[in-house]
């Protein structure tokens, strides 16, 4: 996908991979924990030509940091027991498989698949001790169409598709006084319901070293299961790239996700919704026609969260595209 001229090098994944949305009636979690992180790296994405391609990606990042709307909160504010949960850490490392095919230069069709490896650890509401959870699994599979037939150069496309309930979300507690009770619906592998995704995105170039990308994305679930429904979720990407380079080139990205609050009697509705906005400086390693390799780091600009929920101070992204 490199031997294209710039404005196509700049076009990217037309499908949004989100990080699924991830009980007794006391440990509830916060309902943002791994959702509102927006790892898509849009012009890493699928090139504007016919054929097959085939992406792996590690995202790895810890949720440590207590937030109440825009401000840090301290644990040390906290006297156990308390009235309300307070989380420790959700510490994620996840694996990402997508395969794409694109029969012409019109349309593509892509399925994604997320592995995830969740721990998390939280003081639960009326307890004085941690408790603490481990998952590993398949999270909910994404079916993803795009189509760019508007124009010539194809810069301008839409996208849409479904994420299905293929993730677990019965997942209990491993240790700690809520041992055996089952995790919020919010830290769970999947979210238990079918969502509909749809999209536009535009790309083009600034000047020959240059290429510039723009997408909004909105998924909204069409169901509830066994009474929770994930709050809808709206993510904007805006990026540059610095295409002199035939090897490595550079990118900065802004990536901002904005998603409404849980729905249901076993949602976490106070606790739950979110503002978000990432600074994420990258950079591709192209080291052949078909193959290349990606890293970036995601530094938030701007965080507001309902309620008391816990982020990231950084997140980092590896991967690699082969392109059959």
């Amino acid at each position: 996908m490199d031997d294209f001229p710039v404005p196509t090098k700049a076009a990217f994944v037309s499908a949004l991979l989100l990080a699924s949305s991830l009980a007794a009636p006391s440990a509830y979690a916060c309902s943002a924990c791994g959702c509102t992180l927006n790892s898509d790296w849009a012009s890493q994405g699928l090139a504007a030509s016919g054929g097959w391609r085939f992406d792996v990606r590690y995202d790895f990042f810890e949720q440590d940091q207590l937030h109440s709307g825009t401000d840090s909160v301290s644990r040390a504010d906290f006297s156990f027991p308390t009235d309300q949960e307070v989380q420790q850490y959700t510490v994620n490392r996840n694996y990402t498989f997508s395969l794409d095919f694109s029969p012409n230069k019109d349309w593509g069709f892509s399925a994604i698949l997320p592995w995830f490896d969740r721990s998390h650890a939280t003081i639960a509401e009326g307890d004085t001790a941690i408790s603490t959870s481990h998952d590993e699994g398949i999270s909910d599979l994404r079916l993803m169409a795009r189509y760019a037939g508007f124009d010539a150069q194809r810069s301008t496309g839409i996208e849409f598709g479904i994420k299905l309930p293929t993730g677990q979300f019965n997942s209990p507690f491993e240790s700690g006084p809520q041992q055996g009770a089952l995790l919020d619906r919010g830290v769970q592998l999947g979210t238990g319901t079918t969502d509909v995704l749809v999209g536009v995105y535009n790309f083009g170039a600034l000047s020959p070293d240059w290429g510039y990308f723009a997408q909004a994305l909105v998924q909204q679930a069409l169901n509830s299961r066994e009474d929770f429904k994930p709050g809808t979720g709206v993510n904007l990407n805006l990026g540059l790239r610095y295409t002199a380079g035939a090897t490595f080139v550079p990118q900065l990205q802004i990536n901002a996700r904005v998603e409404k609050r849980e729905q249901g009697a076993e949602a976490d509705v106070e606790n739950s919704g979110a503002t978000l906005v990432y600074l994420s400086p990258g950079v591709t390693w192209n080291i052949s026609r078909r193959f290349s390799a990606f890293a970036f780091v995601q530094v938030p600009l701007y965080q507001r969260v309902n309620g008391l929920q816990i982020e990231a101070t950084q997140l980092a992204s590896v991967g690699m595209h082969y392109h059959f």
